[in-house]
């Protein structure tokens, strides 16, 4: 997958911050989302809770995109997935009506691949992960159980995703192993769990946090919320837009999650708007911000894509 090789400068905006006694997040005016969005030269967009909602389209989602380019604005998809490759997720939306190139999805998954690529330049790999998610990897060297059970056997780096129902106590022990010989430990995520059709199920994080104990080490962490994560989604836009370089403040981050999309961003020096279109209300946005460390507010809020893509043009 691209990385891309224009230069990124930090860049930081003010930001406010929400008081803990706040319950309710009044809705912006126009004019607010409009000034958020002024100098903006690319998009960064989460998929859930902005383009669709429990797998179908968020109405009006694709004439949204469709307005986004005619405005000349460049962008990606950005999602912590780990499980399914990018290809797999284009056809998901595909179903749902959504025809997405995999060039404008960066995933959990495939940033982890351009890091440790970057990291790691030649390196052998030990990677837990789905067989699909695997693909990503396609251009690194990546290490086999059987390699892996040699008594020498020595890795640049261990990857941590999420492998499902392949995953096996033998393919645990093997990353332990490796990670005690000196292994670099990254992984893609460190979420919990998450909901699939079998309801809440156990996520990559709790493995990340086991082997943390086992080894008495620290995980690098890629996916959302890291810094990683966003600059690696911004050096591929960087290469798209091309010169001036693309600063992070040129950068809006569009999500339903304060947590993993609005705030992440905004420490990573893009702008963060929240929209209202997902599983999250008013609310729940004001819940977050008092839980977060300092507090912390988006810089604005819109009903959903289709509003953010009607502010850009103005």
């Amino acid at each position: 997958m691209p990385t891309g090789h224009a230069p990124i400068r930090a860049g930081r905006l003010g930001r406010g911050r929400f008081s803990p006694t706040i319950s309710r997040v009044p809705s912006p005016p126009a004019a607010q989302l409009v000034a958020a969005l002024r100098g903006v030269r690319a998009l960064l967009l989460d998929i859930d809770g902005v383009l669709v909602l429990r797998g179908r389209q968020i109405p009006g989602a694709a004439g949204a995109l469709a307005a986004v380019e005619r405005a000349g604005v460049p962008y990606r998809l950005a999602t912590n997935t780990s499980a399914i490759s990018r290809t797999t997720l284009a056809a998901h939306l595909a179903r749902a009506g959504l025809d997405i190139p995999i060039e404008r999805i960066v995933s959990a998954a495939s940033a982890t691949a351009a890091h440790v690529a970057r990291r790691h330049p030649g390196g052998r790999i030990f990677l837990i992960s789905t067989t699909d998610a695997r693909a990503e990897f396609a251009g690194l060297d990546l290490m086999t159980g059987e390699e892996a059970d040699q008594p020498e056997a020595r890795a640049a780096a261990v990857v941590i995703g999420d492998a499902s129902d392949e995953l096996t106590f033998a393919t645990l022990d093997r990353a332990f192993r490796l990670l005690r010989a000196g292994a670099g430990f990254v992984a893609m995520h460190k979420n919990r769990w998450w909901l699939t059709k079998r309801g809440v199920t156990l996520d990559s994080g709790g493995l990340v946090v086991g082997l943390e104990y086992a080894t008495e080490r620290r995980a690098t962490v890629v996916g959302k919320p890291t810094k990683a994560f966003f600059l690696e989604a911004v050096r591929e836009l960087a290469a798209e837009t091309g010169p001036p370089g693309l600063h992070t403040a040129d950068v809006a981050m569009i999500g339903d999650d304060l947590w993993h999309d609005v705030l992440g961003a905004q420490r990573a020096g893009l702008r963060g708007v929240f929209v209202r279109s997902g599983k999250h209300g008013d609310e729940d946005l004001a819940r977050a911000a008092a839980r977060a460390r300092g507090g912390g507010r988006p810089d604005a809020v819109a009903a959903d894509l289709g509003e953010v893509a009607t502010a850009l043009r103005r």
